[in-house]
């Protein structure tokens, strides 16, 4: 039988969308007591970026172990747990069915709820873990690997969409033009870090608008401007200053990023910005993003790194907001690779 609502709910949840196997256990939506992450980073890294089939058989190495750290961590036992969460969907097929088929199987056992959790809402319920004054609705930029969104955040788990990449989302922007100079996987931090040294005014490389929807982005042309000014510098035999190139490749997607967030904030009169997502720990997008928000008097939150990166703990916050909803998942929860924000099954 289910708690009633006014007392604690603690959840148990899974993460293995990608290439961390992690668990969390959260108490009411915002206190975590436990978050453990088992990265893979160091393994893919010798191939440059994520091979899904080694992603896959990884998790289902090392899921029992991070479970029960993770309650371990927390000091709780499973049966203490109310509701079991996990991540469905997007991600790599093969490595999201290990987590939702491991936490299938001890809700089934328990006897608990499951209530499966769209990751990318994840990624927006990472920023209630440490601000406790954010409530919706609010403005929110979901900047990562796979996703580039500007959404406004209506309610707990509800959205609408105002805008999307047209073609690379900005994290996949930053491996690929870290892979061609050499920096490696993973791009966005390593960018990140070169950048630091770097002029970000050195190169000219374009802010790229697409006409009639203000909110949406476009990096693939940002990207082969990248490439063409690395094959021409090589033709004609000029050397490349890495961190010139990295922060001036960085301040461009940074400030589209940036601008069209501010400008949906200030039309839609919405005084809350938020950002999610693994390039939301990006040292530049943080900081021009604060001075922008300060400069329009507008209210800016942004999760700790460890919360930007794919986590549990964001996964178990979601998936209380969902189930206080009512949001109970069945024994037919599937993995769901392509599945779009304000989507489920």
């Amino acid at each position: 039988m289910e708690k009633r609502m006014s007392e604690d709910t603690y959840v148990l949840a899974i993460e293995s969308s990608c290439d961390e196997t992690a668990a969390a256990v959260v108490k009411n939506g915002r206190q975590v007591l436990s978050n453990v992450i088992s990265s893979q980073i160091a393994l893919h890294t010798l191939y440059g970026g994520v091979v899904p089939e080694i992603a896959s058989r990884k998790h289902i190495e090392k899921i029992n172990q991070v479970i029960e750290a993770a309650l371990r961590e927390a000091g709780m036992a499973l049966e203490e747990i109310d509701v079991i969460a996990v991540t469905y969907g997007p991600g790599l097929v093969g490595a999201l069915l290990v987590g939702v088929a491991e936490a299938k199987a001890i809700a089934y056992a328990t006897g608990k709820p499951l209530v499966g959790v769209h990751h990318i809402e994840g990624h927006v319920s990472a920023n209630f873990i440490e601000h406790p004054d954010l409530e919706p609705p609010f403005v929110c930029l979901i900047v990562s690997g796979g996703h580039t969104h500007l959404a406004v955040v209506k309610d707990y788990g509800e959205y609408e969409i105002l805008g999307r990449t047209r073609d690379d989302a900005a994290g996949e922007a930053f491996d690929k033009v870290a892979r061609a100079v050499g920096l490696g996987y993973p791009g966005g931090p390593k960018i990140d870090k070169a950048a630091k040294e770097g002029n970000p005014q050195a190169i000219v490389f374009p802010r790229a608008r697409v006409e009639k929807s203000p909110y949406d982005f476009s990096f693939s042309g940002l990207k082969s401007a990248v490439l063409n000014y690395i094959n021409y510098s090589k033709m004609t035999g000029e050397k490349i200053f890495v961190p010139d190139l990295a922060a001036s490749f960085q301040q461009a997607v940074v400030e589209v990023l940036v601008s069209h967030t501010i400008e949906a904030a200030k039309s839609l009169n919405y005084d809350k910005v938020a950002i999610a997502g693994g390039v939301a720990a990006n040292s530049a997008l943080r900081a021009f993003m604060k001075e922008s928000c300060e400069k329009e008097g507008l209210k800016l939150y942004y999760p700790s790194p460890i919360f930007c990166t794919d986590n549990a703990a964001m996964i178990g916050v979601a998936g209380y907001y969902e189930f206080r909803k009512g949001v109970r998942s069945g024994w037919d929860l599937n993995a769901a690779p392509s599945l779009k924000l304000g989507q489920s099954l």
